[in-house]
């Protein structure tokens, strides 16, 4: 029997981790293991470790599959990467830096770096085909008006997967910097201000006011995480 180390990394953002039950499949040259159950309890940035006992070698590991089953309610999962260290103490890498949601299953190749002519065994040829086919659905164009750069063809931002959205930490620091920048603005008299400007110096008193405060609100945007 064949014993394989697994350590499954969920990622440190908020939110990122899961009470849904997620399981593996490991996938070699020469077969694959069955389905394990990983974990039913996902912290962020935690480590879960478990053994995945096979009858025989499974060769080189090419892919894994990670399969998420909802127990109750809907609970995403980001995973940040999965290792798997092979009887012989080769180890291997496997990138994924995704969101799991609802009932689903991701293949995830391993890490190593390959062209299409480097994928000699046709499980690894019909993942890249299916991935590529995958990425023309999710990413496809429409003429937003004549004469404008195409754009996605969404009507909203919420159509979009988790993994394509922009980051909801980075979407909430935007957010409250332009309700900062607003509120300024706003108490300095800019925003209400219906008459024209009479020279520059007056200008200059308006945004003098407000000046150190935007330094202030930028270093501390720069400062956050993404």
């Amino acid at each position: 029997m064949a014993v394989y180390k697994v350590t499954v990394t969920t990622g440190d953002m908020v939110e990122a981790g899961t009470n849904n039950s997620i399981s593996i499949t490991l996938v070699g040259s020469y077969g694959e293991s069955r389905r394990t159950t990983v974990s039913f309890l996902f912290l962020p940035g935690k480590e879960r470790s478990l053994s995945v006992h096979c009858e025989q070698d499974l060769g080189p590991i090419v892919l894994i599959r990670l399969h998420k089953w909802r127990l109750f309610l809907e609970d995403a999962w980001f995973c940040k990467d999965v290792r798997v260290t092979d009887p012989n103490g080769t180890l291997y890498r496997f990138p994924c830096y995704q969101w799991l949601e609802g009932v689903t299953t991701v293949e995830v190749r391993e890490g190593s770096g390959k062209k299409l002519v480097d994928d000699k065994l046709q499980i690894l040829k019909e993942h890249r085909s299916q991935e590529l086919a995958a990425r023309q659905e999710a990413y496809r164009w429409k003429n937003f008006a004549q004469g404008w750069p195409r754009c996605l063809n969404v009507d909203s931002i919420s159509e979009l997967d988790s993994n394509i959205q922009f980051s909801r930490i980075r979407a909430n620091n935007f957010t409250g910097f332009l309700i900062f920048q607003g509120a300024s603005h706003f108490l300095s008299g800019f925003l209400l201000r219906r008459t024209s400007w009479n020279s520059l110096d007056e200008m200059r008193t308006v945004f003098s006011r407000t000046q150190g405060r935007d330094i202030g609100g930028c270093l501390m945007l720069c400062s956050l995480p993404f």
